[in-house]
């Protein structure tokens, strides 16, 4: 049966606001432990560590030839997806989803209609330190945070006066539930088990769309046995044994339709498994490339040539961007925003296991 190797990089789990690591994502490939092995051979063969770690192989510039050389075989000759997302952006898109769209619900408006969300929560995002006040808007992120972790009364009502706080008036599509009505049904959203900050849920709705359409059949997944990723492996394993059946399109190019076609996750150890080793190489490039990119770091592979080596459909970027109308026509009739909302409400339903 066919497997991808998943591995992981930024994972903060409920804390988004991270100032260390500003970007989270994962990659998975579909290559057998001997290929790899082979491969880590042929470009790293005077390696002595017990495993290939990208982290550390990058500080060198002696290596960045070796791994850029790797990297343009896995792209070229294995199927792979790698997901990197800016979690600022994403809290963004999250509070539009627990603190305003319910709002407009209750009115009888699709607030998700064409992924317009996307647009309003990237003006938020890029604009709204200008528009509503930079640090007011901090301060509103972190007490959102805070409230949909504790969803007690005193956090809720903080939430409410972070947003009044603000110059929420110049924004109020998206702050005005909060900040002008106190909105009792955008509150009880928020207090949901299904409402939460935690990031592995996108991450791996994102790499499934992708899995499922690479996959010829049936496949399993084999990841790491790190804390960070038993996140990852509880949502992978609570899908596995999900049998309704239903659809979600996501934008023009890919859906998600249940049941998948992924059959069965396990955990492995890293150092046993070059395949992952090799997950690690793709993610850990990629979120290198993309903190250089946008100037938060330097040092490294050179992100251009990084990204360079990447088919349109082998990575997926969530970040904001102002081409609204760009962003109107790549997810016309999209529905992410049921596809995540499910997912929440089947990972808080109680385990079948």
């Amino acid at each position: 049966m066919e497997c991808f190797r998943i591995d992981e990089s930024g994972y903060t789990g409920h804390d988004l606001l991270n100032p260390d690591q500003r970007f989270q994502g994962a990659a998975a490939i579909a290559i057998e432990d001997a290929d790899a092995e082979r491969l880590i051979r042929e470009h790293f063969p005077s390696l002595k560590a017990a495993e290939l770690k990208y982290r550390a192989l990058s500080r060198r510039r002696g290596h960045h030839a070796a791994l850029l050389a790797l990297q343009r075989v896995l792209l070229t000759d294995y199927k792979c997806v790698t997901y990197v997302c800016d979690k600022r952006y994403l809290l963004a898109l999250m509070f539009l989803d627990y603190a305003t769209e319910p709002f407009y619900y209750e009115r009888g408006v699709n607030f998700f209609e064409n992924g317009q969300h996307y647009g309003l929560a990237s003006l938020l995002y890029l604009a709204g330190p200008a528009l509503l006040g930079e640090s007011e808007l901090a301060t509103l992120f972190a007490a959102f945070q805070r409230a949909v972790k504790e969803k007690t009364p005193e956090s809720l009502m903080e939430l409410v006066a972070a947003a009044r706080r603000t110059r929420w008036r110049e924004l109020p599509e998206a702050l005005g539930p909060l900040a002008g009505f106190a909105a009792p049904e955008c509150l009880e959203t928020l207090t949901m088990p299904a409402a939460n900050t935690d990031a592995a849920p996108v991450v791996i709705q994102s790499l499934i769309s992708r899995m499922e359409v690479m996959a010829d059949g049936p496949y399993r997944v084999e990841h790491d046995q790190s804390e960070n990723l038993l996140a990852y492996h509880e949502v992978l394993r609570r899908l596995v044994n999900h049998d309704e059946n239903v659809e979600f399109r996501i934008t023009q190019l890919t859906s998600v339709k249940f049941p998948l076609k992924l059959t069965e996750v396990t955990q492995v150890d890293s150092k046993t498994s070059p395949a992952v080793q090799l997950a690690d190489v793709l993610i850990g490039a990629a979120i290198e490339a993309t903190n250089n990119q946008t100037g938060l770091r330097s040092g490294g592979l050179d992100p251009d040539e990084v990204m360079s080596l990447y088919r349109d459909n082998q990575v997926i970027h969530l970040l904001p961007s102002l081409d609204f109308e760009e962003q109107r026509r790549f997810r016309e009739g999209s529905q992410s925003a049921e596809l995540i909302d499910y997912f929440a409400n089947v990972l808080a339903r109680p385990s079948r296991s």
